[in-house]
Formats: structure tokens, C-alpha cells, sequence
């Protein structure tokens, strides 16, 4: 399909614009990491707990907040996924605290702020399947329900799966919510409403990234990265020539120190997924890339003696259908992931939002010109050899002088 018919924009003509802006918004976020001290990252670079939480009702988040904060100090990481009553909790563990007890910590916090205890009995909506199991078997016993082991375990986990099911989420606003689940007799009933209660949340997950570990992933991130770069440098050099190869990883370089550099400026998180994200959009926009280099290649056979910036500005309007279908259908699916994903694909959905921009004009009007340049220079390089050679071959080549008696 092809949208452009006959296209003759002047890109190369208008890249200083472009230039401009990409050498501002480079210096600008460079300036923030400067700053900053480096890039936001998540807890699970710079190690930590998070803990997600599901309410019965919208979140108290500034009681949560303050709550936590007076436990744990400083200001925990407090995020609410919107439309769902989930909430994530992080905080940073720090060199003194251990991890185990940075996860109690916030476990004790939720249990005395929100858990509405009541003395002696089981919290239901964070209990597993044995802590069920074990407050069942003496008062089912006692009210003369005989259940071997098996029976009781069965009893709980339907017990569980009821309440960790869709629309309820792990958390059960009433004992009475289990009328009907298979095995949940009226005496059972009883010995739940005897022997537990529904706090008004549920912990669905607990991760835990110790400091070190978080150190070594920030290191792999930036190999991996940076391997991928002299991965692509490599192929392109064989599949073309050096300087192709070398005005390609120069532009992704590029792509991925202003996508970065914006997150610093937005103080949005740098986390394994917004890494997987940047990996995606190297290989993205090397792709874009390599389709103009490839069909500058093409040209080149065909009409050698043509300018080559006009040879370069022409493949670029050939290859322009394919590029605004491909980014544009591709950019519409990462921007719809950063509207209705929510805040759990936020940094990977922005990743690639941002990347998709930044990487396709960057195809255009930062690759194009460095090859440009750099095409020029080692052209320059080859006139300029044999006309310094040619007067040493001269001299070398001259007759002595007879000489005069």
C-alpha cells in the first residue's frame, strides 16, 4: 500500500530544525540525570519491598501514606491502579534494614491500620490454606462434623479460590459471601463466623529485591543495552559498510539517551520493564533505519553519478509510506497501552510511546545526515591522498640534472 505516490519532500533540506531540537532535548536530559544523580530507578534496581494491596472500597491513600511513613519513615512509594482498589506499596530498603523486616513492617502497618482485629481470631481475607484449615478443625469437631484431613483441606481451598476469584479479588466483604461454595456447610459457616474475620483488604503479592541484587540488575541492564548497540553496529558494517553501521547505532545512541533522558525530566521510574522497552525500541528503530540504508544502497546502483544527498532524500521519500504505516499503526498500540493500561504498564507503554516518535524521525534526520557526513569526509579522505602523493611521485620520478664542466 502505498500513500505517498511520487513524493518529493525536501527532509534532508529542513533536518537543521530537527537537529535543534534533538540537541536540546539531549542536553536537557542529560542536565536533569546530571542533577538528579542518575535516573529515577524502581525498587527492583535499587532493591526493595513492594506489596500489593487489594481494598474492599477506594484506598485511603493518604492514611496509607502517613501511616507508613510514620512506621517506616521517610515517604513510601504509595501507587493506586485506578479502577481496580489496588494499591502498590514500595519502599527503598535502606543499608540497617533488613528485608524481612521491611516486608513485616508494611504487613503490621496494614494488619493495625485497616485490619479491624479482633482478638484470637484469623484474618480470612489473608489467611492460606493450612491457617484455614487449622481454625476449622476443633470447632467442627466440637459441633460434631466429622472431616478427615483431606475433607478440611478440600473445604479450604474452594474457600480460597472463592474468594480469590473474579469480581471479589482476595478480599470477601462478609463470611456469609460463602453460602453455596461447595463444602461450606452452614456448620462451617459457624465455625468461620466463631473463629475468623474479612479485614477490608487483601495482600495479593509480596516482592522483595535485596540491594545487591538491584545493583547487579542495573549493571546487566546497561551490558545488555550496550551489547545490543555493538551487536547492531556489527551486522550493519558486514551487511553494508562501516560508516552506515556507525551512523545507525549513533542515531539509536541517540534515541535511547533522549527517551531516558525525558524520563529523568517526567521523574518517571526506570524499571526492568522500561528496559525491556528500550531494548524493543533499539531493534525498532535499527529496523527503520536499515530499510532507508537499504534502499540508499539500492539507488546507488542504479544512478551513481547523482548527488548523494539527493540520492538520500530520495530513498527516504521512497520508503515513506512504509514508515508512517508501520510507526504510526505501532504508535497508536503503545499509546493506547499508556491510556487504558494503567499505572502497571505506565513506564513500559511511555518507553515505547516515546521511543516510537524519537526513533522514526530520527531514521530521518539524525542517521540520514551522520551518514551524510560521514560519506563526505571519507570521500574528502580519498581526493585528498593521491593529490598529497602525487608530488612525491613527481620528485621521485624526475630525471637527475646533468651536470655542466
Amino acid at each position: 500500500m502505498e500513500l505517498f505516490k511520487n513524493a518529493n519532500f525536501d527532509f534532508l533540506g529542513k533536518k537543521w530544525p530537527f537537529l535543534i531540537v534533538s540537541i536540546v532535548l539531549t542536553l536537557a536530559g542529560v542536565a536533569s540525570l546530571a542533577i538528579k544523580g542518575g535516573p529515577h530507578y524502581g525498587i527492583d534496581f535499587r532493591g526493595g519491598t513492594l506489596v500489593y494491596v487489594k481494598f474492599a472500597d477506594k484506598p485511603p491513600i493518604e492514611k496509607l501514606r502517613s501511616a507508613l511513613s510514620a512506621k517506616l519513615g521517610g515517604t513510601p512509594e504509595v501507587q493506586e491502579i485506578t479502577g481496580l482498589n489496588e494499591v502498590i506499596i514500595g519502599t527503598e530498603l535502606r543499608a540497617d534494614q533488613e528485608q524481612e523486616r521491611a516486608r513485616l513492617a508494611i504487613l503490621e502497618t496494614l494488619s493495625t491500620t485497616f485490619g479491624q482485629q479482633q482478638a484470637g481470631k484469623l484474618d480470612l481475607n489473608n489467611a492460606g490454606v493450612q491457617a484455614i484449615v487449622d481454625r476449622l478443625r476443633v470447632p467442627l469437631q466440637s459441633a460434631g462434623v466429622s472431616l478427615s484431613e483431606q475433607q478440611l483441606q478440600d473445604v479450604a481451598t474452594a474457600i480460597k479460590n472463592f474468594r480469590d476469584a473474579a469480581p471479589r479479588s482476595g478480599v470477601l466483604r462478609s463470611i456469609d459471601e460463602l453460602q453455596g461454595v461447595p463444602g461450606v456447610t452452614p456448620q462451617v459457616i459457624s465455625a468461620l463466623k466463631q473463629e475468623t474475620y474479612t479485614a477490608p483488604y487483601s495482600i495479593r503479592q509480596v516482592e522483595v529485591v535485596g540491594p545487591k541484587m538491584g545493583a547487579e540488575l542495573r549493571r546487566q541492564a546497561i551490558y545488555v543495552v550496550l551489547a545490543a548497540l555493538a551487536g547492531m553496529l556489527i551486522y550493519i558494517a558486514f551487511r553494508f559498510e562501516w560508516i552506515y553501521g556507525v551512523a545507525a547505532v549513533l542515531a539509536v545512541f541517540h534515541d535511547t539517551i533522549v527517551t531516558v533522558g525525558l524520563f529523568s525530566i517526567l521523574n518517571e521510574e526506570i524499571t526492568l520493564t522500561v528496559v525491556a522497552a528500550l531494548l524493543t525500541l533499539v531493534g525498532y528503530s535499527m529496523n527503520d533505519t536499515i530499510v532507508i540504508f537499504d534502499r540508499i544502497r539500492e539507488n546507488l546502483k542504479l544512478s551513481k553519478r547523482q548527488n548523494f544527498e539527493e540520492l538520500v532524500n530520495a530513498s527516504i521519500n521512497q520508503t515513506m509510506s512504509r514508515t508512517v504505516l508501520t510507526s504510526g499503526l505501532t504508535f497508536l498500540t503503545a499509546l493506547s497501552l499508556l491510556v487504558f493500561g494503567g499505572p502497571v504498564l505506565r513506564g513500559f507503554s511511555l518507553a515505547l510511546v516515546i521511543g516510537i516518535l524519537i526513533g522514526t524521525y530520527s531514521s530521518v534526520f539524525i542517521a540520514s545526515p551522520i551518514l551524510i557526513w560521514a560519506r563526505n569526509w571519507v570521500e574528502a579522505r580519498k581526493r585528498k591522498t593521491p593529490s598529497a602523493a602525487a608530488p612525491a611521485a613527481a620528485v621521485r620520478g624526475r630525471a637527475p640534472a646533468k651536470s655542466i664542466k
